[in-house]
């Protein structure tokens, strides 16, 4: 990105390592958000895929951090997860993949400098496999869908509405 270009206010990230099954779920909710969803100017989607501090110059000076990923809580396999505030770095600090460790990293060095977004949210699923497979688990797969409404009423809530697309 050029710096004439203005930012997107709004990041959503979709994290994820396509060669561990559920583990990808991020960047397979990211996209269908991209295939059937026309997206506003103000919101940026980008695969984030397991990078870590390479995200530091896509996330900083965003108002608005939204993470789709893989969470584990503890809860059933296809649950969605909604954490936002205080519960942000708790996730951080479940770390079930690497990149959440990244994330984690970028997250600081930002609020250090005072370019950390104002609001972070991830969202999520808890994933029923991490194995070494390209496909998602028939479980997570059928709730992919839930997740992808859950980014969609999100960035509802901050006043992006999102047209289904082709």
């Amino acid at each position: 990105m050029n710096d004439t270009t203005p930012r997107s206010p709004v990041l959503m990230l979709g994290m994820g390592n396509l060669l561990l099954e559920d583990e990808g779920l991020g960047v397979r909710a990211l996209e269908i958000l991209q295939q059937c969803y026309e997206i506003p100017p103000e919101v940026e989607l980008l695969d984030g895929g397991t990078t870590g501090m390479g995200l530091l110059d896509d996330i900083s000076g965003r108002e608005h951090l939204i993470v789709l990923d893989a969470v584990q809580t503890g809860d059933p396999p296809g649950t969605l997860v909604r954490l936002a505030g205080d519960d942000v770095p708790v996730y951080f600090s479940m770390r079930i993949s690497p990149h959440q460790l990244g994330l984690s990293d970028v997250l600081a060095t930002l609020e250090l400098s005072g370019e950390k977004p104002a609001e972070v949210v991830v969202l999520g699923l808890v994933p029923q496999s991490l194995e070494m497979c390209l496909e998602l688990s028939g479980l997570i797969a059928e709730r992919l869908g839930t997740l992808v409404e859950a980014a969609v009423t999100e960035l509802g809530r901050l006043g992006y509405t999102l047209e289904s697309g082709s």
